[in-house]
């Protein structure tokens, strides 16, 4: 029998220096295109280097099994890794920037296939480094674990969810303050995973999602999350009549 052989990424539109080292080990050989179908909504200069918003929208473009964001030039490129179990593929987050960088979001189809778009995004430096808003007021551990947010119905069957939990989301690139971060979240209903993540500590400060569960009128969607100390942080939100 023989193995085919690993797909080579393609040529990077970017020219990032780091797009074919980034490729290989996220990708893992299967094969990837650039998608210009594949949307992802960012704004060209980063305000805030510490809260950057970034979506990604992979609805019409088949089935999607995994949808990642990350960021060529952080110290800590990948900041999420989501499957949307029975969800829109749709993932919206806040992240970190260290400095001028491409900022990508990719999708893996059922066949294993990636499609990637991205672009250049220019931002100050010690996004990554700089110590979160929580430490510097010194209230973080008053608020930690606080879950705030809302459910509305949606289309086709999904209903749009957007939380924000309350967490510093320690890089470890400050003095004296080791890595410490929420590392995975799910989203479930009636004891069926709608979708997972993991999550890394270049996402922002008190993270903020828009999810797309599946999910009708009166259902109860149960968010679980848990940190790199394994604390658990949990919620309910129900998903109210239009």
């Amino acid at each position: 029998m023989t193995r085919q052989a690993p797909a080579q990424p393609p040529a990077d539109p970017l020219a990032s220096p780091m797009w074919e080292a980034h490729a290989r080990m996220l990708f893992e050989g299967n094969p990837v295109r650039f998608e210009p179908a594949l949307k992802l909504s960012m704004p060209q200069i980063a305000e805030d280097q510490h809260r950057f918003p970034v979506a990604l929208d992979a609805r019409g473009l088949g089935d999607v099994q995994r949808m990642v964001i990350f960021a060529d030039l952080n110290p800590i490129p990948l900041a999420a890794d989501y499957r949307p179990l029975s969800a829109a593929p749709y993932l919206a987050i806040r992240i970190k920037l260290d400095q001028r960088t491409p900022v990508r979001g990719a999708v893996q189809l059922a066949d294993g296939a990636w499609l990637v778009s991205g672009a250049w995004v220019d931002a100050a430096g010690g996004g990554c480094s700089a110590p979160p808003a929580s430490r510097v007021r010194g209230d973080w551990a008053q608020h930690l674990g606080e879950i705030h947010g809302g459910a509305w119905p949606g289309e086709n069957g999904a209903a749009r969810l957007r939380f924000t939990i309350r967490h510093p989301m320690d890089t470890g690139f400050v003095a004296n303050i080791p890595t410490y971060n929420i590392e995975t979240l799910s989203i479930s209903h009636a004891g069926k995973v709608l979708g997972r993540m993991e999550i890394w500590a270049s996402m922002s400060e008190d993270p903020a999602f828009t999810l797309m569960p599946m999910a009708a009128t009166g259902a109860k969607l149960e968010i679980a999350a848990r940190d790199t100390n394994g604390r658990d942080y949990i919620a309910s939100v129900m998903v109210p009549a239009p």
